[in-house]
């Protein structure tokens, strides 16, 4: 099963793009959020823009980006836990993501309703999540630290085409639902990854039952002794 390299790539840009999008609006809300601080005047303004920018914008450009990165480790040779560098973005990505949406969102609904104010916490976790979006870009162009000791001796290959190309169909379904929904909804990417995973783990079991080696060629005859 062959891989295209234009639809690897394609996937490495759609997680790029949504990276970058993400890093920009956690900057954004921080900026917001010292308004609100700031001008109390500007306050509700600033809450209510930084509140749709949070569920518009930023979640769904969040789940693009962690859902590509996923894919891209799992469909190629860099796997999940092979190099230093990818599994640092692994966990970074978990603890961004998790803190998002059980800590900052819905703080920052309660704020937009008028049920609570902005404090400098909120912003500290924004500045937090863009720095740390940041740190992975500079991970993603440097590659550095070497392989994990758990690293398996043989390289991974890289999935066929059909993978990269239903990664992007997911993506984009999820945005378009997320969109008529009102919501993020990572429904097809999550599919995605579980049939990726079942997949990876099928080649692998397969490669596992093929021979490492030609089988040794019979040893010669011994010649027949002289009577």
């Amino acid at each position: 099963m062959k891989t295209s390299p234009r639809w690897r790539q394609a996937v490495v840009w759609l997680h790029i793009v949504s990276s970058v999008t993400w890093m920009s609006q956690a900057a954004g809300l921080m900026v917001l959020m010292v308004v609100a601080l700031t001008s109390p005047g500007r306050a509700p303004a600033a809450t209510s823009m930084a509140e749709v920018l949070d569920s518009v914008v930023l979640a769904p450009m969040a789940n693009v980006a962690i859902f590509t990165g996923l894919l891209l480790a799992g469909a190629t040779a860099w796997g999940y836990f092979r190099h230093w560098w990818v599994l640092t973005k692994f966990v970074l990505t978990v603890v961004q993501f998790y803190g998002g949406i059980f800590l900052l969102s819905p703080r920052l609904h309660d704020v937009a309703a008028g049920a609570a104010t902005v404090t400098w916490s909120q912003v500290a976790g924004t500045a937090l999540m863009a720095s740390a979006l940041a740190f992975q870009a500079w991970l993603s162009v440097t590659k550095p630290w070497k392989k994990t000791p758990w690293s398996p001796a043989a390289k991974p290959l890289t999935a066929p085409t059909w993978v990269f190309v239903a990664g992007i169909g997911a993506a984009a379904a999820d945005v378009t639902a997320g969109i008529l929904l009102g919501f993020p909804m990572p429904a097809f990417e999550l599919i995605m990854l579980i049939v990726l995973l079942a997949f990876e783990r099928r080649r692998r079991r397969r490669r596992a039952q093929r021979p490492s080696a030609r089988s040794p060629r019979s040893a010669p005859a011994a010649s027949h002794p002289t009577a």
